[in-house]
Order: C-alpha cells, then sequence, then structure tokens
C-alpha cells in the first residue's frame, strides 16, 4: 500500500511540474508578447524581452518532457485496471506531445527572423515583422490543435481513475467534463475563431477544476488500496 502511495504521490508531483511550465508558456506569449494588429510592437516586445521570451520556449520544452514522464508513471500506476484504457491515455499523450514539440516551432522562427542574419536582408524590416506576428497566429491556432488532445488523454485517464478505486470515482468524473470542454474549445477556435476567447473563458473551470483536484489528491493522498484488497492483505 505504502508502495502504491508513493508512486501515487510521484506521479502528483510530475503532474504540478508538467502544469507549471505549460501554463508559463501558454500564457506569456499572448500577455506580454503578442499585440494583436500591430506587428512592429510584437517584434520590439520579443527582441526588448529575449530571454524571457526564450525561457517561455524553454517552459513549452519541459512541459513536453515531463508529460512523457508523468504518462509513463500514470500508466504503470493503472496499467493493471483496464490495459485497453491506458494504452488510449499513453497514445493521446503522444500525439499532444508530437504537436506540441511541432508547434514550439512556431514560437522558434521569430527568433531567426528578427535575428539579423544576411539571408534575412532580401526582406524588409516591416516583412520580417509582419512574418513574427504571422508566426505566433501559427502558434496560436496550434495550440487548438493540440488542445484536442489535451482534452482527449482526459477521457481514458477519468475512466481508469473511476475504475481503479484508488481515488474518489467523483474526480474520474471532473476528468472527463474536462475532455469534453477541451474539445468545445478546441472545436470552437478551430471552426469559429470569433468565439473562441468567449467559450475558452466559459470552458476555463470546467477543464481546469478536474485536473487540479487531481493534483491535489495525489499530492496529499496518494492512492488507497480497495477496501476488499485492503482486507485481504
Amino acid at each position: 500500500m505504502s508502495s502504491l502511495r508513493s508512486r501515487a504521490r510521484f506521479a502528483g508531483v510530475l503532474y504540478l511540474l508538467m502544469g507549471i511550465p505549460g501554463a508559463f508558456n501558454i500564457q506569456y506569449i499572448p500577455a506580454a508578447v503578442l499585440v494583436r494588429g500591430d506587428a512592429a510592437a510584437t517584434a520590439r516586445n520579443i527582441t526588448s524581452g529575449e530571454l524571457m521570451y526564450r525561457m517561455a520556449i524553454l517552459s513549452g520544452l519541459l512541459n513536453a518532457i515531463v508529460w512523457v514522464f508523468l504518462v509513463v508513471c500514470l500508466y504503470d500506476l493503472l496499467k493493471d485496471v483496464d490495459r485497453t484504457q491506458a494504452r488510449l491515455m499513453v497514445l493521446f499523450v503522444s500525439a499532444a506531445v508530437a504537436i506540441g514539440l511541432a508547434n514550439l516551432a512556431s514560437q522558434i522562427a521569430p527568433l531567426i527572423l528578427l535575428s539579423g542574419a544576411d539571408f534575412l536582408s532580401v526582406f524588409t524590416r516591416p516583412q520580417l515583422e509582419a512574418l513574427v506576428l504571422a508566426s505566433l497566429r501559427l502558434n496560436s491556432n496550434g495550440n487548438y490543435l493540440a488542445m484536442a488532445f489535451w482534452g482527449l488523454w482526459l477521457f481514458p485517464f477519468g475512466v481508469l481513475v473511476m475504475k481503479s478505486r484508488f481515488f474518489p470515482r467523483i474526480l474520474g468524473v471532473l476528468l472527463i467534463i474536462g475532455c469534453f470542454a477541451y474539445l468545445t474549445v478546441s472545436f470552437t477556435g478551430l471552426v469559429f475563431p470569433a468565439h473562441s476567447r468567449v467559450v475558452n473563458q466559459a470552458a476555463l473551470p470546467f477543464y481546469a477544476i478536474g485536473e487540479v483536484a487531481m493534483v491535489i489528491w495525489l499530492l496529499v493522498r496518494g492512492a488507497r488500496m480497495p477496501p476488499q484488497e485492503s482486507l485481504s492483505s
């Protein structure tokens, strides 16, 4: 039982370590760098705060790396509950990580475009700034693609949580609700982009509460043995 609890708490640590840099990457660039409709101001924000911009990119990379370790840890913890759902969880995370890493390239592109390299001399400064803004817009839309898999992995995870009885069933229900909240935001961002901000704000509590509650439970309580197994032991 102590081994189960310690593995669950380690998963909680990884979950927390995944979420913090991921949130910084997603929030910093739109808030501190991107100026909608103003390519010149966006470019100035990158060059004047290049170190923080690079740290945001590094945070995205750390998020992807830790997420891989997290899903491996969760797979090891829950694979005996339902191997099909556990494999689906790993598959969806693998897709999300792959899309996320590819999407980081669109954050790296502005650094190259603003580097002043000789081969870029064929472009005017306004053209380069426009390409920088286009790269960041591409990154924002790429996040909507990734968001579908941010949600999809929560469905098998939620099913495993409910079936395992290591955790309260309500946590699994909240994770599945989070899955559909992410999918709603992804769908809106790709199909009805004009409404994406409103939908994202409305969906935030639904996709946040399940994961936040799961992290807190893993860190504080770990996992518990099902009653009949604890009695038999």
